[in-house]
């Protein structure tokens, strides 16, 4: 009996969990380039009443008898599903379609990942620098931060399909943003920096929208310098929505709920029955 109360309490934190990564998931519904995550079980150790023995004939039976002591969370998977592209005012937004991400360097000097593209400019010394909405900066193919340099106004930068940069200075043409070095030689013509992971599903999740690799993700691979990738595509003044679907999410919030409420039935029913086997008289 008490083994039935500790399975039904397992699958009671099992379904907790469940719902807490589904509250998640809504709280997330307008975050830009938020994706989905599901909570995945697995069955725990199982305990063995019976092994295989023989009837009453002699005859050795099919099966034994185990029984099994709940469940746990195994994971909690993102679906890197593609999120709708949303029109943004701003010349600075840009959304990925495709399987890449931008990169960003943290304040204590991280890379890390987003495909949040709501992107911002910040003033530095040597011009404007373009950047997340948090101040960390948006990287290139070569990660370096993208300076907007002085006398150009940050908002006529352009932004190809395929992640190129360009700028127009006192009503000329669009040209290149290209990067230099510190004698103000052009070293290369600047892209966004797009990265695309072997499994993204390894990824670790950070603050601010945020990922970092780890081992199972794989290390990141250069759009612009890996062969064989199919590159993704940037569009500008546009922004990538969540993935979230309001009424997935209802459904399985409805499903979690229940299946947390048949557990909490199970822990009574096992508690009544302990009761009534207290209760018993010679």
């Amino acid at each position: 009996m008490v083994r039935s109360l500790w399975t039904a309490a397992s699958g009671m934190i099992a379904q907790q969990e469940n719902v807490d990564t589904i509250a998640n998931n809504l709280a997330n519904l307008n975050t830009t380039g938020y994706k989905t995550e599901t909570a995945e079980f697995k069955s725990l150790l199982y305990q063995t009443l019976q092994t295989r023995s023989t009837n009453n004939a002699g005859e050795e039976k099919p099966v034994g008898a185990q029984v099994g002591l709940g469940s746990r969370t195994a994971a909690i998977t993102s679906n890197f599903k593609q999120g709708n592209l949303t029109p943004n005012e701003s010349p600075f937004a840009v959304a990925i379609e495709g399987d890449g991400f931008f990169k960003v360097r943290t304040e204590n000097g991280e890379i890390q990942y987003t495909r949040d593209g709501n992107f911002a400019v910040s003033p530095v010394a040597n011009g404007t620098m373009l950047c997340t909405s948090d101040g960390n900066p948006v990287l290139d193919q070569f990660n370096n931060a993208i300076i907007i340099p002085k006398g150009v106004n940050a908002t006529t930068i352009g932004i190809a399909k395929d992640g190129t940069i360009t700028v127009s200075a006192n009503g000329d043409d669009q040209v290149n943003l290209v990067q230099t070095d510190a004698n103000g030689n052009p070293l290369y013509n600047v892209q966004l920096g797009l990265v695309q992971f072997n499994n993204p599903a390894g990824l670790e999740k950070a603050s601010g929208n945020r990922y970092r690799q780890t081992v199972a993700s794989g290390n990141p691979m250069e759009e612009s310098q890996t062969a064989g990738l199919t590159r993704s595509a940037t569009h500008q003044s546009y922004i990538e929505a969540s993935n979230v679907q309001v009424a997935d999410e209802m459904v399985n919030l409805i499903v979690a709920q229940r299946a947390y409420q048949m557990n909490s039935k199970v822990i009574q029913a096992s508690d009544e029955m302990l009761e009534q086997a207290n209760n018993l008289r010679r």
